[in-house]
């Protein structure tokens, strides 16, 4: 009677947080420009110094810089294109302060060299136009020279900070913080440390582009619709729950008990996973609702898989306690393998890709690990408490005939 008061108890207030808790979930969640709309600013990019030019390169790392603004401000997913030779485009949803961001945005991209004290002892325009490289020593480990204007001020400077760190910062986030190893006075100076090619590159890339500063002046500002329309998401939500009420009605319907307990793990599952969406701050777009759907249909899966191997394990001749712990046992390699290929997947999406095709990952990744919380270890734990109560004694609970069992 304990196991099954607890799993009654459980069962309750599971149900009773996520029918209090879930409207105000549902409300909190923002949503993307194509589900909500929001404003779109166009920039023309020039340099600020007389006689240098604007490239695709340049452009190309001011759009990453503004990226980086824009999710500082507590924005996610920003649409920021290059457009031609000298133009971006920025689409943003979910800003309260307009004004506030289109300032923050305008403002030119900062290269800075710091001491330890955080004094800003260079500036991106005091190194030489495309003068930092990535070349090998006789390792063949890459490392970044660079070359100064002023050969006297960067002598000084590394006479004063010998042995400390020269941190190299892009606005105000720290990119790296080599040491200065020795006193420069010839103008030349490389970068060392454990890099990949790939750091080495960008960060020279970076060195480059500081010294190339663009100023961003707003050709226009515009509301931008949202594309999905309002009838059109209420449509697809529509969808949704219709298409859930019918997976759980199969998982009833050909589980039994089974199909009870995976029904609590599904909206357990769901819950879960709308708090993540709050916690991360995620802005819910297109791709994200396909990352979820895709995530609940892994969750089914996931209880699919291990009520076919109790199944199995009960037609073969096992009790039901012993039919569980086996059957429960050979499917979580199974399901685990599965999950972990697909946040490998998720996870090269989301450090490789930009804007909603990263927060497609992200979702992907959220809803992996919700699910296994819930739909592995706690539904479990409601089916173990069933069975342990030995209220759930015959085969025809769990979806199997007396018919198919094999004599022991």
């Amino acid at each position: 009677m304990k196991r099954i008061a607890a799993f009654i108890l459980i069962v309750l207030v599971t149900l009773g947080v996520v029918a209090g808790t879930s409207p105000s979930l549902l409300g909190d969640i923002k949503l993307g420009l194509d589900l909500k709309g929001g404003f779109e600013i166009l920039y023309v990019a020039e340099p600020l110094e007389e006689g240098q030019a604007v490239t695709q390169d340049s452009l190309r790392e001011t759009a990453r810089s503004l990226e980086e603004r824009v999710n500082d401000v507590g924005t996610s997913e920003p649409e920021i294109t290059p457009e031609g030779k000298d133009r971006i485009r920025v689409k943003i949803a979910g800003v309260e302060n307009e004004e506030e961001v289109r300032a923050i945005l305008s403002k030119p991209a900062e290269l800075t060299f710091r001491g330890p004290d955080g004094t800003k002892e260079m500036i991106g325009s005091d190194f030489v136009q495309g003068g930092a490289s990535v070349e090998f020593n006789q390792a063949g480990r890459p490392y970044i020279a660079l070359k100064v204007k002023d050969a006297a001020k960067f002598a000084d400077v590394t006479e004063r900070l010998l042995g400390q760190p020269l941190a190299i910062y892009l606005d105000e986030e720290m990119i790296s913080a080599p040491t200065v190893n020795a006193v420069i006075t010839n103008g030349q100076a490389i970068i060392t440390g454990d890099y990949t090619f790939d750091e080495a590159k960008e960060l020279a890339d970076i060195i480059n582009l500081g010294a190339l500063p663009l100023k961003l002046t707003e050709k226009y500002t515009q509301s931008v619709g949202a594309t999905l329309g309002q009838q059109s998401l209420q449509e697809t939500m529509f969808a949704g729950i219709i298409g859930s009420a019918i997976i759980l009605l199969f998982m009833l319907s050909f589980y039994r008990i089974p199909g009870v307990v995976a029904s609590i793990s599904l909206i357990s599952y769901t819950w879960l996973l709308l708090l993540a969406f709050k916690l991360m701050g995620v802005t819910l777009t297109l791709p994200g609702i396909a990352a979820f759907v895709l995530g609940i249909g892994m969750a089914v899966d996931a209880n699919i898989i291990t009520y076919e191997r109790i199944k199995d394990e009960i037609r073969s001749g096992k009790s039901i306690l012993s039919a569980l712990r086996a059957g429960s046992k050979n499917s979580f390699r199974t399901i685990m393998d599965a999950n972990v290929t697909t946040i490998i997947a998720a996870s090269v999406i989301m450090f490789l890709g930009s804007s909603s095709v990263r927060g497609f990952g992200l979702i992907l990744i959220a809803s992996i690990v919700a699910s296994i919380i819930t739909n592995v270890f706690f539904s479990r734990l409601l089916l173990n408490l069933l069975v342990r109560s030995n209220l759930v004694k015959k085969p025809g609970y769990f979806g199997v005939k007396e018919a198919e069992i094999s004599a022991l």
